[in-house]
């Protein structure tokens, strides 16, 4: 039951993206075409995850036993770095359609702070393994959740016709604030352990 809390609390409840506001450049940056948003959705899920796991080792088996504690804002940056080339290199060798979709925006993961920020809450909230595994998946399913219904609004409103000081980005960011008070609706929905 404590696993299902945790992947609903992170999907829904507090959203890294609408809730938290971790993570707003790719969400704004890549939300104008479906399969740009899906790719993305999918390189953070994997990139978070095996971010999460990794970062949870380094911190709980060398830099805690060796008191470099100090430092693991910076050893996970670059963990997350190497992951990140490691997704870039595999995108250009099999998918390069979506490799070249993504265009600039697959770097920009290293510095999306959602990925720190899981890593950084798991190790603030000194989680076991497992769930820390699993709120990092359950929170890139929610930034992918979040990507998704956002890409398809703004594909929506390329058809409409808004007032010219609403067109663009202006009418992206009125739009995301208006879904993140939807998901705000969701916070009373239970009590979460973070």
């Amino acid at each position: 039951m404590r696993y299902l809390i945790i992947i609903v609390g992170a999907v829904l409840v507090n959203n890294f993206v609408l809730s938290r506001f971790l993570g707003c450049c790719p969400f704004l940056g890549v939300s104008k075409k479906m399969d740009a948003a899906l790719g993305m959705s999918g390189a953070v899920i994997f990139v978070m995850t095996i971010a999460s796991a990794v970062t949870w080792c380094l911190d709980h088996l060398l830099l805690g036993p060796l008191g470099l504690g100090y430092i693991h804002t910076l050893a996970f940056i670059l963990v997350i770095a190497l992951l990140v080339q490691f997704v870039d290199i595999a995108l250009k060798r099999f998918r390069p359609s979506l490799h070249a979709a993504l265009g600039i925006f697959l770097p920009l993961i290293t510095t999306n702070c959602a990925v720190l920020g899981v890593a950084e809450l798991n190790t603030k909230n000194n989680t076991p393994f497992l769930e820390s595994v699993v709120f990092s998946f359950a929170a890139a399913v929610g930034f992918g959740f979040a990507l998704m219904l956002f890409s398809g609004l703004r594909e929506k409103l390329e058809k409409a016709h808004p007032p010219r000081c609403f067109q663009g980005m202006a009418l992206a960011l009125v739009t995301a604030g208006l879904l993140s008070l939807a998901f705000m609706g969701f916070s009373g929905l239970m009590k979460l352990p973070y």
